[in-house]
């Protein structure tokens, strides 16, 4: 890994960071409050966030940059050779609630690990002391097929010029983790998702990360434009909130970022915005037959090929 490839990587997700809050304020006309902290353990970062906006009931655009002495247990779960390893971490991530229901939440994070050797031992054969990861998946509450197309478009073209045998590697991995087990349920109609991603080397996995990253208005930007302002009544505003419920139980948990950020010492304030303002749950309800809320069971969640 180059000698100053953290402060490229810390510039770029700075300026990824506030490209994507310049355009959302465009779009919300106001402004985001701006928190900036610093962590006991080691580093800091930049929370960007939005509440209570006439599109946007919820926004979060965060950048962190954090070091710590022994990696949590959250990020060794599958690469049990990294206990132990002092670490550090750059990363922007976002979470997008609209207030209308017919327009999607969606996620994006782009992030950078690298770790140093045990100081008992050598650095393993074959293991990499870095590594990319990142992604963005969309979460109807209405599901429309031009919005799934199109943000799947975007994503595999981001992906393109790096093999076109990402773009469904990438789909695949993405559909298997945002998927609640406890329910057999996907959180949404996916999109790209990546970890420990360091092939090809640094200049490779950085730049496949970028193209992630710098696409992500390009993905949800439209979407939003066109679904934002249609009108919509309680019985929409219920089951949004229903829905919602769904995106808490997977952050709470399956998701790995969340963990690791409690698990961590992270900002907790930062690490728990991406949950909605407002969330329901029913024992044991289900939509009316052939109703647009049973339009997203059958329709949408089921993992399917939408560029086909």
């Amino acid at each position: 890994m180059p000698p100053d490839s953290i402060d490229v990587i810390r510039a770029w997700m700075l300026e990824l960071q506030a490209n994507i809050v310049a355009a959302l304020e465009q779009v919300e006309r106001a402004a985001f409050r701006r928190d900036d902290w610093r962590r006991a353990a080691g580093g800091g970062g930049i929370s960007m966030s939005l509440e209570n906006g006439s599109v946007l009931e919820r926004a979060g655009v965060l950048f962190s940059h954090v070091t710590g002495s022994e990696l949590p247990r959250s990020a060794t779960m599958y690469r049990s050779e990294l206990a132990g390893r002092a670490w550090e971490a750059l990363g922007v991530s976002l979470v997008l609630h609209p207030r209308n229901p017919y327009a999607p939440t969606v996620h994006l994070n782009v992030r950078h690990f690298a770790t140093a050797p045990k100081l008992d031992a050598p650095e393993r054969d074959g293991t990499p002391a870095w590594w990319f990861g990142g992604g963005m998946d969309l979460t109807p509450v209405y599901g429309f097929s031009d919005d799934a197309r199109h943000f799947h478009t975007v994503c595999r073209d981001a992906l393109a010029p790096f093999g076109h045998e990402l773009y469904p590697r990438f789909k695949e991995n993405c559909d298997r983790y945002f998927f609640l087990k406890h329910r057999q349920e996907a959180r949404g109609i996916g999109g790209i998702f990546y970890d420990d991603f360091d092939e090809g080397g640094f200049a490779r996995a950085f730049a496949v990360t970028r193209s992630v990253g710098d696409h992500f208005l390009d993905a949800y930007l439209p979407i939003l434009q066109r679904r934002h302002a249609i009108r919509y009544g309680e019985r929409e505003r219920d089951f949004q909130a229903y829905r919602r419920g769904r995106y808490v139980e997977f952050n709470l948990v399956w998701d790995r970022g969340t963990l690791f950020g409690l698990q961590s010492n992270g900002r907790t304030e930062a690490i728990l915005l991406s949950m909605p303002p407002v969330a329901k749950w029913r024992y044991e309800w289900t939509p009316e037959p052939g109703s647009p809320e049973a339009a997203l069971e059958t329709d949408f969640l089921p993992a399917r090929d939408w560029l086909e």
